[in-house]
């Protein structure tokens, strides 16, 4: 059943909760915190890809994260300085004031997952490869997967 009657805002709504009910099988059945997750660890993760790696994954995010993705993106101040894993976590801790209590490593995690499941294998390592070794590590090698 078509709601809105343009096929591309069903689509883009129908995907996105698809992918915000992998999220709360992680974090529990709070739509408004799964929403938080994924776009706080989306910011993190494009602010630290150079900005043609950042525009080659928001090609394949659904078109209501897509724009998500993008609020507040600062396409020449891209790819930040920080390095470290302790920066990207305090990054996505930042984005969680305004909800309960959410380990960050755990959200981080849940995020590359959902992003492993649904995003093209060899974009996934493209944007493995432009992180830190130690975010990388929360990201698990999809060519290792049995």
């Amino acid at each position: 059943m078509n709601t809105s009657e343009v096929p591309i805002l069903d689509k883009t709504l129908q995907v996105t909760n698809t992918w915000l009910n992998e999220l709360m099988e992680d974090h529990g059945p709070d739509r408004h915190v799964a929403w938080h997750v994924l776009t706080a660890v989306l910011h993190t993760l494009r602010d630290r890809l150079p900005a043609d790696l950042a525009a080659h994954l928001s090609a394949q995010l659904p078109l209501l994260v897509r724009g998500a993705y993008y609020e507040q993106y600062e396409p020449s101040r891209q790819p930040t300085p920080s390095r470290s894993l302790g920066e990207f976590l305090a990054q996505v801790e930042d984005e969680f004031t305004t909800i309960r209590p959410v380990d960050s490593t755990e959200a981080v995690r849940s995020v590359f997952r959902l992003l492993s499941h649904h995003i093209d294998p060899g974009q996934v390592q493209k944007i493995r490869h432009a992180l830190p070794e130690e975010v990388r590590a929360l990201w698990p090698d999809p060519e290792k997967r049995h």
